[in-house]
């Protein structure tokens, strides 16, 4: 086997295949046992953000993305009705230490932010589609210089990054927009239905952005082939969109190496993924998916039902409820939900629940593929993000759909 590039053929469980062009290199399965092993775990809350009692700043609208610096402070970032509200930085105590930057046309002000992330050196990136760049802000929140958005494709498409450790990097995956504007390119030219999701690398040291492919990822069938070529021009930038209720989703992160850890399976697979190499190691647990029987169907769209009418209002549940009944539901249930990775390199795997909306065990694997064990069900929910020196930062939503972000400590007992 060389060093160069060959065609080869990768294959999922519960996936078709993907053809797609990788770097030839050794790639390691490692099978873990099925017998769960416990752990415990201790909780601190140290404050809690979003309360009626709490600063006006922090009555949030809806919390797009939280991480920790390496001094253990929080960045939130923060809409409201669709608009931007801000982007704060919280110290260890809970109080505001600054916002940073705003709306407007000056150096360090937004047109459209759309996503954010903290690098290893405490500085933060703004992607910003409205002004087709990267903001980077130093660590004294400073604005230090922009960086544009290279190319000049028919949509610019942005949805959740997180930072390269070690470089003026940042990771994400296009094909899961969250915020995209079109152009008139986006109406010419030929349509390419995606077959696959790229995880993808964006270098950030020069005045224009570069970006390589770090792994191709699972595409569950979207549909989006048998659409009319005006739907098509437009469901092909958001392809996840398109996917059936419950549908397998690419769960990913960033290591503290700068590799990714990422499930694109519905069995329990873990895959870890290099740039210049793609997948290295792929680390299995043998759990299988389970079927979608149309009690859990039924069961599903109820538990979506009831909690669209305690949030209300009115007008929004009659407006909902015809969609929520007639969307379609994928056949089978996915065995991994959620992932996330700490800051000494342990990947937390979330499992799904009895019911399509329960959260199941966390188990706990190293990317060298040693299972660690797992906690229970029940004794804590996925942290949205993990910091410094345990540290855990988790949105909640109460029963009125207000958002609360809640830190605190977690140590392994």
């Amino acid at each position: 086997m060389t060093g160069q590039s060959t065609l080869r053929t990768l294959c999922w469980t519960g996936s078709a295949c993907l053809l797609a062009t990788i770097p030839a290199h050794a790639q390691e399965t490692i099978e873990l046992p099925a017998e769960d092993r416990t752990l415990e775990l201790e909780f601190e809350e140290l404050y809690r953000l979003g309360t009626p009692a709490g600063e006006e700043w922090e009555q949030f609208g809806h919390v797009l993305n939280v991480a920790f610096d390496p001094a253990g402070n929080l960045l939130v970032f923060d809409r409201l009705m669709f608009e931007f509200h801000g982007i704060f930085l919280v110290g260890p105590d809970g109080r505001l230490i600054r916002e940073i930057g705003r709306l407007g046309e000056g150096p360090g002000e937004f047109g459209s932010a759309a996503a954010t992330a903290v690098l290893t050196d405490g500085r933060v990136v703004v992607a910003d589609l409205g002004r087709r760049g990267y903001h980077l802000f130093g660590a004294d929140g400073e604005f230090e210089r922009m960086v544009r958005m290279s190319g000049s494709p028919g949509a610019w498409r942005l949805g959740p990054i997180r930072a390269q450790p070690g470089a003026d990097a940042i990771i994400s995956v296009p094909g899961q927009a969250t915020s995209v504007i079109m152009t008139g390119g986006a109406f010419r030219g030929p349509i390419v239905v995606p077959s696959s999701l790229t995880i993808e690398r964006t270098i950030l040291s020069g005045e224009w952005s570069e970006t390589d492919t770090i792994a191709e990822a699972w595409l569950p069938p979207t549909g989006i082939e048998d659409m009319d070529e005006n739907r098509q021009r437009n469901a092909i930038h958001t392809p996840t969109h398109r996917l059936p209720q419950l549908a397998p989703s690419l769960n990913w992160r960033v290591l503290p190496d700068g590799r990714v850890a990422f499930s694109d399976s519905t069995t329990w697979t873990v895959k870890i993924a290099e740039a210049g190499a793609g997948v290295v190691r792929t680390i299995k647990r043998p759990f299988q998916p389970r079927p979608l029987t149309s009690r859990m169907i039924r069961a599903d769209r109820d538990h979506r039902l009831r909690r669209l009418e305690e949030r209300g209002p009115a007008d929004r549940v009659e407006r909902m409820r015809p969609v929520i009944e007639n969307k379609d539901y994928y056949h089978e249930l996915s065995v991994i939900r959620g992932l996330e990775a700490t800051w000494d390199g342990h990947i937390w795997v979330l499992r799904w629940g009895a019911e399509p909306w329960s959260d199941g065990p966390i188990d706990v694997v190293t990317p060298d593929g040693r299972y660690l064990g797992s906690y229970p069900a029940g004794m804590t929910a996925l942290p949205a993000a993990f910091g410094p020196d345990g540290l855990a930062a988790f949105i909640e939503t109460n029963e009125l759909g207000v958002q609360n972000v809640v830190v605190g400590r977690m140590t392994a007992r």
